[in-house]
């Protein structure tokens, strides 16, 4: 059974302080990589790194428990990527939303920066624990939901004229991204599962979304799933309809993409299927 909580205002509500404290560590990782070009600010470039990477925990820890709410069970495979399609598109809004979008891509980028860190940090937690620490966990899963809202907005399926909130948390905008809650993990599969294990996946993905994908700090928008949705783009342009077929197809890609970018992250040890679950909700499965 799928459970669905209602939705509040303080379900919006992220700390301030601590997203201030993710940006900085960001800010101050960035900063090391400079100093240690000089030799004779190699100290300077430790505590820079150190302090970041301290910022980062801080400010990740702070925002996956201000977000984070009761869990929610999948329909089949432990994460759950939904959008619904607007029926009332504008015909040519596309053509600036991804200008709209610009503020979310600005946030993102630090977020995403700051997402390898998270991981690798919970990597370490998950070899001595076999436990994902739970706001941790929260995080790496609220840049994703972030990420997908903003790809179902602007540039990956282009399905909604709903502004995307700015938050980490679980809202009631048309398109969600959750994963359940780990008991426990693997801790030999933390070693292997990011790149070796992945890699059928992360070739195809290659194929589906653009190279680009498999190196970039996010899920991101090319390949095949970029040349369907810019056809969907053109046929509503020209009619003022969005092809159905197109739309299900695209969200089975996306589907397919943010369970790879899931287990990737270290969030399950359930291998992702081999297969396009198309549609805008997910299927229990058996």
């Amino acid at each position: 059974m799928t459970i669905t909580e209602p939705i509040g205002p303080q379900r919006l509500k992220m700390s301030g302080l601590h997203m201030a404290a993710v940006i900085s560590g960001v800010l101050a990782v960035a900063a090391s990589n400079r100093l240690f070009e000089n030799i004779d600010l190699l100290w300077w470039g430790i505590a820079a790194l150190a302090g970041g990477i301290a910022l980062i925990l801080v400010g990740a820890v702070g925002l996956g428990r201000s977000i984070r709410t009761a869990p929610v069970e999948s329909a089949g495979y432990p994460t759950k990527l939904e959008g619904q399609l607007d029926p009332t598109l504008s015909r040519g809004l596309w053509l600036v939303k991804w200008l709209l979008a610009i503020p979310h891509y600005i946030v993102l980028a630090f977020l995403w920066a700051a997402v390898p860190v998270v991981v690798l940090a919970s990597g370490v937690m998950i070899l001595f624990t076999r436990r994902y620490p739970a706001t941790l966990f929260e995080y790496v899963v609220g840049v994703l939901r972030w990420n997908w809202r903003v790809v179902f907005y602007a540039t990956g399926v282009l399905a909604t004229d709903q502004y995307p909130p700015f938050t980490l948390a679980r809202t009631s905008f048309p398109a969600t991204f959750d994963v359940e809650y780990p008991e426990t993990l693997s801790r030999w599969k933390v070693f292997f599962k990011s790149w070796l294990l992945a890699l059928p996946h992360l070739v195809i993905i290659g194929i589906l979304a653009g190279l680009a994908w498999v190196f970039s700090d996010g899920p991101g928008v090319g390949g095949l799933v970029g040349l369907l949705v810019f056809i969907a783009a053109l046929i509503l342009l020209f009619t003022g309809a969005y092809n159905r077929g197109l739309f299900d197809l695209v969200m089975g890609i996306h589907r397919w993409i943010y369970r790879v970018y899931a287990y990737t992250s270290l969030l399950r040890d359930d291998y992702p299927p081999f297969r396009l679950d198309q549609g805008a909700l997910e299927v229990r499965t058996t």
